[in-house]
């Protein structure tokens, strides 16, 4: 079942590229060479963007963010492993230099909050 989940090329990061996209910022993906492989990464910017699933990475008070009920510590295992990787993860990119942003998976489907998203991508003084 597991193995079905993908982890990139998800609707809710499609959503996120193609409105920023859209609105004409230009982008890399999955930078391998950076921390936690952000799922887009604007250079000009010096920012990275997260788009994170609000189960996987336990998006606090959303309704998405469940636990099973089956096999609980298991899972509260896996989820606390998921956000600790994700905090070192921003980190060390905050350490490096960049600014990250995360786009959950519920905000992906609100055109405000994408707009948000952009003007604090783009009010940031491009990187010389």
């Amino acid at each position: 079942m597991m193995r079905g989940i993908k982890g990139r090329d998800t609707l809710p990061e499609l959503a996120v590229r193609r409105y920023l996209h859209a609105t004409g910022l230009r982008y890399r993906l999955h930078d391998k060479r950076l921390p936690g492989s952000p799922d887009i990464v604007l250079p000009r910017f010096g920012t990275v963007v997260f788009v994170h699933g609000c189960f996987w990475h336990r998006h606090e008070g959303c309704p998405y963010a469940t636990t099973p009920t089956s096999r609980t510590e298991f899972w509260t295992s896996k989820f606390t492993q998921n956000v600790s990787r994700d905090a070192g993860n921003v980190r060390a990119l905050e350490a490096a230099g960049w600014t990250v942003l995360t786009m959950w998976e519920c905000q992906s489907r609100n055109p405000i909050l994408l707009d948000e998203l952009f003007w604090r991508i783009v009010s940031k003084a491009p990187v010389s």
